[in-house]
């Protein structure tokens, strides 16, 4: 190969570099806009909320008192789902990463992964029809024996569109997340990590709790968080599931609400002040998820060290 040769492919080396460089520059310059633009939109259509009487709010006491109890209703949806999905997750994870047969781990991701991309109508419609009428036999059943707990206090819903349904319903669809997350991230584990584990006599539980799980930690935050994010918007599932009303401590009960499910309910119908409520929400939410992300991103970068994180 001739020197010219050389200086050639250099020079259009170079030139694809600058090109890429400022592609991805670009991409991600674009997606700051846009966040900034969702941001700005928010906050310029919620301010006739901020500024308006309160009577005239919905509920007659103002704005505050109109979201807190969706604001409520929306952390315990996420985190009962959060609660279920995240050690299931991560124990099918390690099933299908450390323990199946190599033939039948690819049959389960491929599982997995369809749950992925089943809409969510479809499993809000699955959570109407099917799962809340059968819990509605075991809320009944908490209702006797453990309604001295405030979290069971009768009387039990008998379509069983709750809360908790709810957040069953949201923890079936963050689960594929949370699963596929954390599986790629058991595979990337060292295996000389692994094997000088075993070699120094542990078992395979032992193994993953000294070697896999340590360097998976940063990763399964990412994962969870990500579930987080997925559970604290999802709309539709919810809509249908939760029969929604007045905030209650009780899950068995019919009543609470979320943000995403209310503002997809009345919007339709909205206008004027009663639109920029529920954009107003919006906003609300908007400031939930990203402070969820950043709580994250804290969490990862305290614990990325000698971890998949990095």
């Amino acid at each position: 190969m001739s020197t010219n040769t050389l200086t050639r492919s250099d020079v259009g080396g170079k030139s694809g570099d600058k090109i890429f460089s400022g592609a991805t520059l670009a991409a991600g310059c674009l997606i700051l806009a846009v966040l900034f633009g969702v941001a700005v939109f928010l906050i310029v259509q919620a301010l006739p909320t901020f500024s308006a009487d309160p009577a005239d709010i919905t509920g007659g006491e103002g704005f505050g008192a109109y979201i807190f109890p969706i604001v409520i209703g929306t952390v315990i949806a996420a985190s009962i789902a959060l609660l279920i999905a995240t050690p299931l997750g991560i124990g099918v994870a390690l099933f299908i990463s450390h323990y199946a047969p190599r033939r039948l781990a690819q049959g389960f991701g491929y599982l997995v992964d369809l749950l992925a991309a089943i809409p969510s109508v479809v499993y809000g419609a699955w959570g109407y029809a099917v799962l809340a009428p059968q819990l509605a036999l075991g809320y009944d059943w908490l209702a006797e024996n453990l309604g001295w707990l405030p979290i069971f206090e009768g009387p039990a819903s008998q379509t069983g569109r709750t809360i908790l349904t709810a957040g069953i319903v949201l923890a079936v669809m963050v689960l594929p997340i949370i699963t596929s997350l954390s599986r790629e991230i058991f595979l990337q584990t060292p295996t000389l990590h692994e094997e000088a584990a075993l070699a120094m006599g542990a078992t395979r539980l032992e193994m993953i709790r000294m070697a896999v799980l340590p360097f998976a930690r940063a990763g399964i935050v990412s994962a969870a968080m990500l579930g987080l994010g997925r559970a604290l918007g999802e709309t539709m599932a919810v809509a249908l599931v939760l029969s929604g009303g007045a905030l209650t401590a009780s899950l068995i009960q019919s009543g609470n609400q979320t943000i995403a499910a209310e503002i997809a309910l009345n919007f339709p119908e909205a206008f004027g002040l009663r639109l920029s409520e529920l954009i107003a929400a919006g906003l609300v939410l908007f400031v939930i998820t990203l402070a969820v992300n950043i709580i994250a991103r804290w969490i990862i970068s305290r614990h990325k060290e000698f971890s998949g994180a990095n």
